[in-house]
C-alpha cells in the first residue's frame, strides 16, 4: 500500500467522536478504517443487487451429496 499525503478539512467534533467509537489514538486509523468500512458496505450492497440476476447452472442435490467413505 502506498500512502498519500493529503489535507482534509473535517469537522473536529466528528473525528472525535470516531476516534472515541473506534478507539484509536490516530486520526489517520480513524479515517483508514472509516474509509475501508464503506467500501466493504458498498461492495455488499452491490453483491445483493446481483442476487438473483446471475444463473449459476449449479446441480445444489448432486453437490450437497458427499462421496462414500472408503473403509481405512
Amino acid at each position: 500500500m502506498n500512502p498519500m499525503r493529503t489535507t482534509l478539512d473535517i469537522p473536529a467534533p466528528l473525528i472525535e467522536e470516531a476516534r472515541d467509537l473506534l478507539g484509536f489514538k490516530s486520526k489517520t486509523d480513524t479515517v483508514v478504517l472509516a474509509l475501508r468500512e464503506l467500501v466493504r458496505r458498498h461492495r455488499i450492497e452491490e453483491l445483493k443487487s446481483l442476487f438473483g440476476s446471475i444463473d449459476l447452472d449449479i446441480d445444489t442435490d448432486r453437490s450437497r451429496r458427499r462421496p462414500k467413505q472408503r473403509p481405512a
